[in-house]
């Protein structure tokens, strides 16, 4: 898999929340769309999942609208796809609905374009989009079609909420909301390092998703001041070779990190098994991949950590949803329901001028479903990611998610 094909495709999965949204930092406190708290279930960026062959030909953008309001949103989503409607799809505009419904709409009008999955359909529905008066694009998902609707809305000088998890897709006007592995890996290493670990090795897969979290984790361990004494990758099927490896460099590490996909853990697990690694002496560290019931009873990963977001910002958000729509929503549903929320505050407080570069990164951030985030001016995000532990197949909170951000790290 390339890496234009890094996306989001995960799997659908307190107390009592707001229903409209706040502002942060110029405007008052954080946009606050859901306070909850903790368990759950999230299962992060799957990342191997890949946009499905195009529909042939092409047919015009087509869609509905919520809401009422004069201010345009424009919302790119795959709604179809070659073999049919797509259940990713209709759950992130679901989950727009659920957030207009709870606005009250009066602010915004979303006009709903199906990309279909694909690049050119993606372009198509941009177009059509902002041609229908469209301040803003929220969307889409897959990272390809990010790029088709980046340059639309750059050459109309509109601004793009995209989903794709391949940072590669964001740029200046183009922000990602979506959970980036890089956010995930500074977390967990900043944490081991505050915990005193000084040495650490990591057993990646060779896989896209592998690369860009070994990259981000040697950054990481050179700026805290961690040494990495190794890196052991592996293909499938070969991850005992690579854990033997680890094994055999006993005391010297401190910590493990191992950045898989949530499918693949039970394998990895049996390998750190029968080669012997010592995960009582070592630390075993992850990414939010790793919030998964097949993950959390592995033996060999009882005492991990991973950064994740804390869960019940989505608990509260799929109960909204499963009342309002009889069905569980896909994971990445918030992503939408956060950006339409985000939105449709800016517009109800500024009209369409609520969508500009300074409006959008404001360093305070915002506060929705899963959490704190901010967007970087060069189109990267920072969220506010808790440490999760591993205990008896569930988890408890370590470190908590931070509540306010400190100075940007970046982008600026």
């Amino acid at each position: 898999m390339t890496a234009s094909n890094r996306d989001d495709g995960q799997r659908a999965s307190s107390r009592s929340c707001g229903s409209w949204p706040l502002l942060a930092g110029a405007f008052a406190a954080a946009l606050s769309l859901a306070g909850c708290g903790p368990s759950g279930y999230f299962g992060g960026p799957a990342a191997s999942v890949q946009p499905p062959a195009a529909p042939s030909p092409i047919a015009q953008a087509t869609g509905d609208a919520l809401g009422s309001g004069p201010t345009k949103i424009g919302l790119v989503l795959p709604l179809t796809q070659a073999d049919g409607p797509s259940t990713v799809g209709q759950s992130l505009r679901n989950a727009a609905e659920l957030a207009i419904s709870e606005s009250g709409g009066s602010a915004v009008t979303v006009i709903v374009k199906d990309d279909q999955s694909t690049p050119e359909g993606a372009r198509a529905a941009a177009q059509a989009a902002i041609d229908e008066g469209a301040q803003i694009v929220i969307g889409p998902l897959y990272a390809n079609n990010v790029r088709e609707v980046g340059r639309i809305a750059r050459g109309a000088g509109k601004p793009v909420i995209a989903f794709s998890t391949d940072a590669t897709t964001g740029s200046p006007g183009v922000y990602l909301l979506s959970f980036l592995v890089e956010g995930y890996v500074d977390r967990i290493v900043e944490f081991a390092a505050s915990r005193g670990k000084k040495s650490v090795a990591a057993l990646a897969p060779e896989s896209d998703y592998g690369n860009v979290a070994i990259a981000q984790f040697q950054q990481a361990a050179a700026n805290r001041g961690v040494r990495v004494q190794a890196i052991e990758r592996y293909r499938p099927g070969g991850a005992l070779a690579a854990a033997q490896k680890i094994a055999a460099l006993g005391a010297q590490i401190d910590a493990l990190f191992i950045p898989e996909q949530a499918d693949q853990m039970a394998a990895v697990s049996q390998a750190l098994s029968t080669a012997g690694v010592d995960v009582k002496r070592v630390q075993v560290l992850g990414t939010g991949l790793w919030n998964d019931a097949r993950v959390l009873r592995l033996p060999q990963l009882q005492g991990a950590w991973f950064a994740a977001p804390e869960n019940g910002g989505f608990n509260a958000f799929a109960g909204k949803y499963r009342a309002k729509f009889n069905s569980d929503p896909t994971r990445i549903s918030t992503l939408a329901y956060d950006a339409v929320s985000l939105a449709a505050a800016l517009a109800g407080m500024q009209g369409g001028q609520g969508f500009t570069s300074a409006t959008l990164t404001n360093s305070s951030g915002f506060n929705g479903a899963d959490g704190l985030f901010r967007f970087r001016p060069d189109g990267q995000n920072e969220r506010g990611l808790s440490v999760l532990q591993i205990r008896t197949g569930a988890t408890s909170v370590v470190s908590p998610a931070p509540r306010t951000f400190g100075p940007q790290n970046g982008g600026t």
